[in-house]
């Protein structure tokens, strides 16, 4: 009665002997239709009293502990309290950080058919404006401060003059959360193929794009990824991976669901936090970009903790070193998977099995998940290219996102009259499957798993009196994958201070997307019909040929 019984299915690496850059989709698990709330629904009434979401805080030690029941009590009456207060369809943002709040409220939505469209935090007034206005959002639920981030006040100001946003409601104020605005009705029934998210995701040009993500988009996929990590129900899933992402929101919450298992939720990614957590809560598997491994590795070298919980961590959103393999092998005890994904998938595309060599995991991304086809295509004709040959990946899948929101003439350009998405990264494939990812298509910066666009730092910056000029490039940096660089060209050198242009950037744009370097050049490389080549800017400074660097001396 219960579909996810068939979750510890064991999935097998493929053999394959692929004669063209092009793996098909490979049946050997099953697609579930159902929406999430039912899939709540379904779980809670099977394991009742199982812990489901330990809410921890800023020190590790626990806060809050929901039950399965608890959540989906929890969750209805949330549902019942939206539905007098907003339709069916309408869209609500969220914007906190990974509080139990969160997940009660992604759960509500879906029950209620609301969409949950997500926000980062450490937005800026500009970007949450936008968020609102793009999605149509008719209400933003969100906390009064984060990290020194006064959010209550910033809303204010991103929703003056917005006719359509009919609520601000604080996610800690149980009673304004709650409330009812009329007679109660009864939930409705959610078709699965309706939306249930919005994720905003970078380009190289314009504006963040926001994908339209459906409840068997995220089931399912959340679903397949874990089963190849082999997450059960004994599994302890730590969960510090931001919500607003859907490495936090999806894959980990309803993975999380699925496997009927316990997610200890994490506020933000702390080494040594983590460290205590998985020591005092026998944790065995998490996602993390590789510079969280780094610190965690660090953490544990200065105070050591017990690690033998541990069982699978995946890992993706940059290059890993071969010896943070190993050390994560012989200090942690575990396995590491790399995977590759994006968005506008769901988000996962591909993930390496538990027994593949250490060269598979340095330097591939695994083979792609079940029901899930992959090819490497020419950005020029769209024809799929021969093995070990570098073009795009593409994929096709039943976590394709529904399209852009608003937006029909991105989602033409990214999903191809064949349903093919194109995900604007470059890389090959082996006759084995194995997908080998080279860089990208366009010039999105991957800082710390996090994705970036030049065009709006750079939009920001040509604010400034001094700034002639400027090109946001992403440099090679050992810790963070890459790090934002901004190069730029100026005819007042003498007027041109980095801790000014730092203070310029963050007033307009939140703190990650703030450059690390700042380079002042005579030129910019050009190409022949007159643009910047940014790869170029790369290999010049990479050289040391190129521009001199100025320092922030606010310090």
């Amino acid at each position: 009665k219960c579909q996810h019984i068939r979750f510890l299915e064991i999935l097998e690496m493929y053999e394959m002997n692929l004669k063209e850059s092009l793996f098909p989709e490979q049946s050997d698990a099953d697609l579930w239709d159902i929406p999430v709330g039912e899939l709540l629904r379904d779980i809670a009434a099977t394991y009742p009293c199982s812990e489901a979401v330990v809410e921890v805080d800023e020190n590790g030690d626990r806060a809050l502990c929901l039950t399965y029941q608890e959540v989906l009590d929890t969750s209805e009456r949330l549902a019942v309290a939206l539905g007098t207060r907003f339709g069916r369809g309408e869209k609500i943002v969220v914007w906190a950080p990974n509080i139990s709040q969160w997940i009660i409220l992604e759960y509500a939505c879906a029950l209620a058919g609301l969409v949950v469209v997500t926000a980062n935090p450490s937005f800026q007034e500009p970007e949450l404006r936008y968020v609102l206005e793009q999605s149509g959002a008719t209400g933003l639920f969100l906390v009064d401060n984060y990290r020194g981030n006064p959010m209550r006040e910033i809303a204010h100001k991103a929703i003056k003059g917005n006719s359509v946003v009919k609520e601000m409601t604080n996610l800690l104020d149980s009673d304004a959360l709650y409330w009812r605005a009329g007679e109660t009705n009864q939930l409705p029934d959610i078709p699965p193929s309706d939306p249930a998210q919005i994720q905003y995701t970078s380009g190289t040009t314009g504006f963040p794009k926001g994908a339209v993500l459906s409840h068997n988009n995220l089931v399912n996929n959340a679903r397949l990824f874990c089963k190849r990590k082999k997450v059960g129900q004994h599994s302890i899933w730590a969960n510090f991976m931001p919500l607003f992402h859907t490495a936090g929101c999806a894959t980990g919450t309803l993975g999380c669901l699925q496997a009927a298992c316990r997610m200890i939720l994490i506020q933000g990614f702390d080494a040594n936090v983590l460290a205590k957590i998985i020591e005092q809560e026998g944790i065995t598997t998490f996602f993390a970009v590789p510079t969280m491994l780094v610190g965690l590795l660090e953490a544990i070298e200065i105070q050591p903790r017990n690690m033998k919980s541990l069982e699978v961590i995946s890992t993706g959103g940059a290059p890993v070193a071969p010896e943070l393999v190993r050390q994560v092998r012989t200090k942690l005890g575990c396995h590491l998977l790399t995977a590759f994904g994006q968005t506008e998938a769901s988000p996962m595309i591909s993930l390496n099995h538990d027994d593949v060599t250490l060269d598979d995991i340095c330097e591939t991304a695994g083979q792609p998940l079940p029901r899930t086809a992959v090819s490497i295509r020419s950005p020029e004709t769209n024809s799929v290219l021969p093995l070990n040959t570098v073009g795009e990946i593409c994929a096709k899948s039943y976590g394709v996102m529904i399209g852009y929101h608003d937006n029909p003439e991105a989602t033409e350009a990214a999903i191809d009259n064949n349903n093919w998405l194109h995900t604007g990264d470059l890389g090959m494939m082996d006759l084995r499957g194995f997908i080998r990812v080279t860089g990208r298509v366009k010039d999105m910066i991957i800082r710390g798993g996090e994705n970036h666009f030049p065009a709006e730092i750079e939009s920001v910056m040509l604010e400034h009196s001094a700034v002639n000029e400027i090109a946001i490039v992403g440099l090679p940096d050992p810790e963070w994958g890459e790090i934002i660089a901004a190069f730029i060209r100026t005819e007042s050198v003498g007027a041109l201070k980095a801790d000014e242009l730092k203070v310029h950037c963050r007033t307009f744009l939140s703190p990650q997307k703030t450059p690390t370097k700042w380079v002042v050049v005579d030129e910019f490389p050009m190409t022949g019909s007159g643009k910047v080549q940014k790869f170029a800017i790369r290999e010049k400074w990479l050289s040391g040929k190129y521009g001199v660097e100025i320092h922030d001396n606010s310090n």
